[in-house]
């Protein structure tokens, strides 16, 4: 195998797989970038990305500029970052939900540049949630990209693509494990080949982009059809979680499935029947949709007939 010298961009979990399968790869990992340390938890302390964690325990040098543009609004950062990469004359600098745009001086230093991985299959859901998008949209399949990365967004020629299929029951926290892993497999070929293989161009049809999940889309619409609720419920899963308020507590909805229902003339929101197997909740005329488990503000997630124990629900009762 071809040692390459590789500077790392990741900041999540996703990213944290990749770098320790490039590593276990045999490659040599000359520097960490990841996202500065964020304030996290019920007591807001700064805490470190997965990314770095893994970095540091590895003893790998980590880097965390909150910029790499030279004229934006930390150029000392950004000059300090191109100071440090032009030294270690990385092969190949790989980049994984970094987090940051890659201003073109850093997509022209590595000797192959910048490689990419993306967890869609692209051109479709270019962007910051590709996993959440496409399960909320009812995608059959989604996968992994790894890209040659160039100036725009996610538009790089693609080197490796790779399928998935997306099942009924997957929720975003099973299948980023998915292609997490499957990412991670991926780019240890592209470098083990690296210079070798075909960029192809990504089509002009069929693009999509994959906005950043905002927490007010959490709220659950009951008027939508129930199999759209449930594919919210299950993209949504685990951050930022469906939700809808119930006299005055805002319920989180962690597990459902749609039915159908022959209450056409309940309002949308309105419970049904309660039943420890699940909370038959009316949805769009001719559906419904059975929940399953529940959370309580300051609670834990869990299954309805423990919910109950501790939430009377009724039928006739109305989700906002």
């Amino acid at each position: 195998m071809n040692r390459l010298r590789v500077v790392f961009a990741g900041t999540p979990e996703f990213a944290r797989v990749a770098l320790e399968a490039i590593a276990a790869a045999g490659h040599e990992v000359v520097l960490v970038m990841s996202q500065p340390d964020r304030p996290a938890g019920r007591g807001m302390k700064l805490q470190a990305s997965p990314v770095k964690q893994c970095a540091v325990a590895n003893g790998w040098p980590v880097a965390q500029p909150r910029s790499l543009r030279l004229d934006g609004k930390y150029p000392d950062e950004a000059s300090a970052a191109r100071d440090t990469l032009l030294a270690l004359k990385p092969d190949v600098m790989v980049v994984a939900a970094y987090g940051l745009i890659l201003p073109q001086w850093v997509l022209d230093l590595p000797a192959h540049g910048c490689l990419n991985i993306h967890a869609s299959l692209l051109p479709r859901w270019r962007g910051a949630a590709p996993i959440h998008r496409a399960i909320e949209a009812g995608d059959a399949q989604t996968g992994i990209t790894i890209m040659q990365m160039d100036a725009g967004l996610d538009t790089g020629d693609m080197l490796l693509r790779e399928a998935v299929d997306i099942g009924a029951g997957d929720n975003t926290a099973r299948l980023h494990d998915r292609l997490a892993e499957l990412g991670g497999r991926m780019i240890v070929e592209a470098l083990a080949r690296i210079g070798t293989l075909t960029r192809t161009p990504q089509p002009a049809e069929g693009v999509t982009y994959a906005s950043k999940v905002e927490k007010h889309e959490a709220l659950v619409d009951w008027a939508q059809p129930a199999e759209a609720i449930v594919r919210r419920v299950l993209a949504f899963d685990p951050f930022p979680g469906a939700n809808s308020p119930l006299d005055g507590e805002t319920i989180k909805l962690w597990a459902a499935r749609a039915e159908r229902s022959s209450a056409a003339a309940a309002t949308p929101g309105t419970i049904l029947t309660v039943d420890p197997a699940g909370v038959t909740v009316a949805a769009a005329p001719g559906s419904a949709v059975l929940l399953t488990e529940l959370q309580r503000p300051g609670g834990k997630r869990l299954p309805v007939a423990d919910f109950l124990h501790g939430f009377d629900l009724k039928p006739g009762q109305v989700f906002g």
